[in-house]
């Protein structure tokens, strides 16, 4: 089997702002043709319905499946965080945990955010055994899990903690059998397999690869150390191509690219 996926997150739209590389990441789309395209989150600033209406605009132009989870951004700044927070992105797009299966890939969603706090994120045991039940039931697949908040750090500095538990979602994704767990929220590039950050007793155990992306919007342009760009991942029978591509300001150019054995 051969599959490829875009990814990108943290578009944060505001109002009818547009998006300076859309073009580019239009002509992009075209060139790969990706089985489908994967947004992680924070696709608008302020989580109001103008903001998502233009986000869900700009990545349904790329005219490609879509699988899209919420970001702490996405939901609203009022009173209606705490009584209806998901309401507006359901309106706008569907589920707040999207599953897409298509061409030997399962991508299961997870909502990552909650309300009540502004940056951090968690998944309860209720979500992790849901992940577990959606993987099972495809076992031949390429199993890939979304969310905005991120798992391992990238390589530069962060405020920004992971998600909540970590180690517990970690080990619970990987007994689920994920092969990809993807993620946004830091507006940097990382990828690592688990096992080069984690000793696992048994040898045999099954290992991941963890990959967070850059995002695509620039919401605070003074702050150092926030990149701008899309990963792709490219999956055959035996390996896993991780390629980021960097927005310099006209296009997207190629700056890094890892190869990973499945299994």
């Amino acid at each position: 089997m051969k599959a490829r996926l875009l990814h990108v997150s943290d578009l944060h739209l505001r109002r009818l702002e547009p998006l300076d590389a859309l073009e580019a990441l239009q002509d992009l789309t075209a060139r790969l043709d990706p089985t489908v395209v994967l947004a992680t989150g924070d696709l608008a600033h302020r989580g109001r319905l103008v903001e998502l209406d233009r986000a869900a605009e700009v990545l349904r132009s790329l005219e490609r499946p879509l699988v899209a989870v919420p970001g702490n951004h996405d939901i609203p700044y009022t009173v209606a965080r705490l009584t209806r927070p998901f309401a507006l992105w359901r309106g706008v797009f569907g589920e707040t945990e999207p599953v897409h299966r298509a061409d030997g890939v399962i991508v299961v969603g997870v909502n990552s955010v909650r309300p009540r706090r502004h940056q951090d994120g968690a998944l309860s045991d209720r979500q992790l055994a849901r992940v577990r039940s959606e993987l099972e039931r495809e076992p031949e697949s390429f199993k890939v899990v979304a969310l905005h908040h991120h798992l391992a750090s990238p390589p530069w500095r962060t405020n920004k903690a992971p998600v909540e538990r970590r180690d517990v979602v970690l080990q619970a994704l990987a007994s689920a059998g994920a092969d990809l767990v993807v993620s946004g929220h830091v507006h940097q590039a990382g990828v690592a397999s688990r096992h080069e950050f984690e000793v696992v007793d048994d040898s045999s155990s099954r290992s991941l690869v963890l990959a967070t992306v850059p995002g695509l919007g620039r919401p605070r342009p003074r702050r150092r150390g926030e990149a701008q760009g899309v990963n792709v991942y490219e999956v055959d029978a035996g390996s896993l191509t991780v390629t980021t591509l960097a927005w310099n300001g006209n296009e997207f150019g190629q700056v890094a690219q890892r190869v990973f054995t499945r299994g």
